[in-house]
């Protein structure tokens, strides 16, 4: 099966010379279609690191990383921008709603310079609130919203522009227990679909939960096992 995102021997560094500082070393992973993976360790393993340049928001050190089968190793950022239009999605454990918009305006910011027509915009948007449950609160905004409720109008917002690979950046950390199920089990139902899930967590309830687990440790993978096959 090939791969939504490949990872070969790649470090990453900041710094220079007494001052360098190894974020990464020598990781090398697949990201496949259907995969729920979570990604876990202490403060300062990599693992926010490796969001980003899973996200094509950093370049590595050393290495190759492939999106789709494009070596986005060393391209412009122009380049980069475009592939994560096209296949990644974010999000993230602050919602990052537009205060002023209701939900559905949020959700819709995604679509701005796609070309598209005012109702096509209002229609893809309605789709993906429904697919979290929150079409009957497309007009309420961010502060008439729960917590729960806000991250699922951003994971709408993700899933707008049906991206193949959603990374997850501790998206369940302002959730209350029945919240943060709710959110996973969103998240865990993208494998039907054949996308791609990648969430980094603090919490091993919620990195349990996912089909496979990455451990992380001073910039290195250590364990990378199927919880779910």
């Amino acid at each position: 099966m090939t791969p939504f995102m490949e990872l070969t021997d790649v470090s990453r560094c900041y710094g220079s010379g007494d001052t360098t500082v190894w974020a990464l070393r020598s990781v090398s992973l697949r990201i496949i279609p259907g995969d729920f993976v979570s990604i876990v360790g202490p403060s300062g393993s990599g693992k926010s690191t490796l969001l980003g340049l899973l996200g094509c928001l950093d370049v590595p050190t050393s290495g190759t990383i492939l999106v789709e089968g494009e070596d986005v190793t060393a391209v412009a950022d122009a380049t980069r921008t475009r592939v994560r239009g096209r296949s990644i999605g974010f999000v993230f454990q602050q919602f990052h709603l537009i205060p002023h918009l209701d939900a559905l305006g949020n959700v819709g910011t995604a679509l701005l310079y796609r070309g598209l027509r005012p109702a096509e915009v209002k229609e893809k948007s309605m789709a993906a609130l429904a697919r979290v449950g929150l079409a009957h609160r497309h007009d309420h905004r961010s502060v008439q919203l729960s917590g729960g409720e806000q991250q699922r109008v951003a994971i709408a917002r993700a899933l707008v522009t049906e991206p193949r690979i959603l990374l997850a950046d501790e998206p369940t950390g302002a959730l209350d227990s029945n919240n943060a199920a709710m959110v996973m089990d969103i998240l865990s139902g993208l494998r039907d679909e054949s996308r791609a899930v990648v969430v980094v967590t603090h919490d091993l309830d919620i990195a349990n939960s996912a089909a496979r687990k990455i451990s992380m440790r001073d910039g290195q993978v250590v364990n990378d096992e199927v919880l779910v096959p």
